[in-house]
């Protein structure tokens, strides 16, 4: 999603430079990204991580476990007022890095956008979506979020960010964990009962758990806005099952786990939801 968003940025004339690992020194960089059948391949400025200088806008879009630490390696890098955009799955993050980085200014995104990795700086587009920015308290955009709008197509200045955050966790929670631990695809969780079924008893609990957290909306519609990201989806292999397929660890502490984290809180029982917890951390250890 990184490069996507980059390249896009960099066709509206933003400066924009990609972040290497340390051992990278490199100073320019090409990315591909694939589109319609056709492939296109931008070269981009290019800094290592442990280069000096500031960095005014942060696009942070690498896995939620992962961020803090990367933010971490170039916190040199950070003003006092460096924008920082996430735009990863899962919540609870900003509230960590707010507490690890006071001075930061912070905002959150939500996309639907899809992409995915054919190889390091090499994506496909798989299909054209919403993104939603936005900062909790904040009505207006602010001066550097046209720039966004000018370079992604159907790209929305949220002043309710929060309800779009937490519906985009409460749908992965419903569908991800499930197609990881029975490695389906999404549109198995409709066509066989017994999934549909679970996805029920799940939506139920997130429901209540949504409701005690302030968003209403959300509890309300949410077992129809699951189906149709199932039906509208079907096809698809989520990201959790993904990063199962491919050894690597999952973001379910960031999902499911910030949801049980919430219904703890206000003493809300979620066994369905902790099983599923229960089982893919197992196949995250």
């Amino acid at each position: 999603m990184g490069c996507l968003f980059a390249t896009a940025l960099h066709r509206s004339d933003c400066t924009t430079t990609l972040l290497l690992r340390a051992s990278d020194t490199r100073e320019t960089a090409q990315v591909v990204v694939e589109r319609h059948g056709r492939s296109t391949t931008i070269e981009l400025p290019a800094a290592s991580v442990a280069a000096g200088d500031p960095i005014s806008h942060l696009l942070v879009t690498t896995k939620a476990y992962d961020a803090r630490h990367a933010i971490a390696t170039i916190a040199h890098r950070l003003r006092h007022d460096s924008k920082v955009l996430l735009m990863m799955n899962g919540m609870g993050l900003a509230a960590e890095l707010r507490a690890d980085f006071p001075q930061l200014d912070i905002y959150s995104g939500t996309t639907t956008e899809g992409a995915y990795r054919l190889a390091p700086l090499h994506v496909r587009h798989a299909g054209q979506g919403q993104t939603r920015i936005g900062q909790p308290g904040t009505t207006a955009p602010p001066a550097w979020y046209h720039q966004w709008s000018r370079a992604v197509e159907d790209c929305q200045w949220d002043s309710n960010i929060e309800e779009a955050l937490w519906l985009k966790l409460a749908i992965n929670c419903a569908i991800n964990p499930l197609t990881a631990v029975y490695a389906c695809r999404n549109g198995e969780l409709a066509s066989r009962p017994q999934l549909a079924a679970r996805v029920d008893l799940l939506c139920d609990e997130i429901a209540l758990i949504s409701s005690a957290a302030g968003q209403p909306r959300v509890a309300t519609g949410l077992r129809r806005s699951v189906a149709q990201v199932i039906a509208a989806t079907a096809d698809n292999r989520s990201s959790m099952l993904q990063d199962v397929e491919d050894g690597r660890r999952t973001e379910v502490d960031y999902i499911t786990g910030y949801l049980l984290n919430t219904a703890r809180d206000f003493g809300i029982p979620a066994p369905h939801n902790a099983a599923l917890l229960e089982s893919i951390q197992k196949i995250d250890r």
